[in-house]
């Protein structure tokens, strides 16, 4: 874990220095990746089921590549009650938070009398991938399938490791209206979603988050299919004064360490003793945490404690640029309002990002590795496309033609120019 002190002389430095920190993917990924993508395109479920031996150690056939429904519907009603109402609460708010994102279609006729507008359409089939390596996830299913749901998607396939299948995940696709789920993980589950693999027929985009390999082929299959975003670690910074009671805070920050020793976790303060406070209090609460392991990793390697004027902290959180940030203080506003770069903000000392994880209802697939400073979380958006369309009639037209004329002169595309000249009876 690093300090730093705004006031020291090289605080700019070494600060810069920690944030530009990589804690990406190695090389060797993406070599392995390449292969699996190539194999998975050439040889289809055959690629699949080798690699379910190789890589997961599962023994599959075609026949129960898929998850039958009476599997899905038996798993779902194993999840206990009190998870099933929660996930049904979560499905609720996620549902009705991401409703209200529907843009509206528009058209309109122009000073020129031209017809103009756009609709928007949801994407007709979509694959979520869901983890299934360091825990079960059933949040990862409802923030990715029930926007595509909300946006009208017509096919949602899922793709999870293969292995036991957790009630809880199977209860939240079957909130969430997912309409498939495979047993396949991995660059392969990318590359059968990307390209098609025996039964499983290819997407139109792949969203959900996965380890170094998922986000490696992500990367590599975009174009020929559409992904949300590039995951990397998970990130929060917490900005909180001496008010706070420092057993919340260190719960705060423990919250995103405890996902990855990747992950980074970052507490502002304007008092130093508060800090110390903190420090003690993630260590005390390390050792009782079941994920202290990795937790106290990603504390240790990529932690810090950063001491620094509340006024000072909108620059210092716009250069993090982070994941989640928490402004645990009295009118958290008017600092947050300052910051520009961040994939979500939760404000005052009751919200903490855990909430946003799992029940507020805002999307928990956020822009990591500094992307918030050009890209947003999922939101229905990732879900619907926009087409726009121009009608003209004659005397439109006539407007228009001219100017269209002179500017494919000037590019040089005189079949450009001919397609809008022959319509004012210029030439053939």
């Amino acid at each position: 874990m690093r300090r730093f002190r705004f006031s020291d002389p090289g605080f700019q430095a070494a600060f810069s220095a920690f944030v530009a920190e990589r804690r990406e993917t190695p090389e060797e990924v993406d070599a392995i990746v390449r292969e699996v993508l190539a194999a998975v395109r050439a040889e289809g479920v055959t690629a699949l089921l080798r690699y379910a031996r190789e890589f997961d150690k599962v023994e599959l056939t075609e026949a129960t590549l898929r998850v039958s429904a009476d599997e899905i519907a038996d798993g779902a009603a194993a999840c206990p009650a009190e998870v099933r109402e929660a996930i049904a609460f979560a499905a609720g708010r996620i549902r009705a938070y991401h409703e209200r994102q529907r843009p509206a279609d528009q058209r309109f006729v122009d000073d020129a009398g031209v017809e103009m507008g756009w609709r928007w359409t949801p994407i007709e089939a979509v694959g979520i991938y869901v983890p299934g390596g360091r825990a079960a996830y059933p949040s990862t299913v409802l923030m990715n399938a029930v926007p595509a749901a909300a946006a009208g998607v017509d096919r949602i396939a899922m793709v999870t490791p293969p292995g036991r299948l957790q009630p809880a995940v199977l209860a939240a696709a079957q909130a969430a209206g997912v309409t498939e789920i495979w047993r396949v993980g991995g660059a392969q589950a990318v590359a059968a979603l990307a390209y098609g693999a025996g039964p499983i027929k290819p997407v139109d985009k792949i969203v959900g988050p996965g380890n170094a390999f998922v986000t490696a082929a992500k990367r590599r299959v975009y174009g020929t299919v559409g992904i949300d975003a590039l995951a990397g670690p998970s990130e929060i910074v917490v900005v909180a004064d001496g008010a706070n009671e420092p057993h919340w805070i260190a719960a705060d920050l423990l919250s995103q360490a405890e996902h990855d020793p990747a992950a980074q976790s970052i507490l502002i303060t304007d008092d130093e003793a508060f800090a110390a406070k903190v420090e003690a209090a993630v260590q005390e609460q390390l050792a009782t945490l079941s994920t202290g392991r990795d937790a106290a990793a990603s504390w240790r390697d990529h932690g810090a404690v950063v001491i620094a004027p509340l006024d000072a902290v909108p620059g210092l959180v716009d250069e993090i640029a982070p994941e989640h940030v928490e402004f645990a203080i009295d009118d958290p506003e008017r600092l947050a309002d300052r910051v520009r770069h961040a994939g979500a903000i939760f404000l005052g000392r009751h919200a903490p990002e855990a909430v946003g994880d799992y029940v507020a209802g805002s999307n928990h697939v956020l822009p990591t590795s500094r992307a918030a400073r050009f890209s947003s979380g999922l939101s229905l958006y990732d879900f619907i496309k926009r087409t726009s369309f121009v009608k003209c009639d004659a005397e439109s037209f006539a407007k228009l033609a001219p100017a269209t004329i002179a500017l494919a002169e000037a590019e040089g595309l005189p079949a450009h120019a001919r397609s809008a000249a022959i319509r004012l009876g210029q030439g053939r």
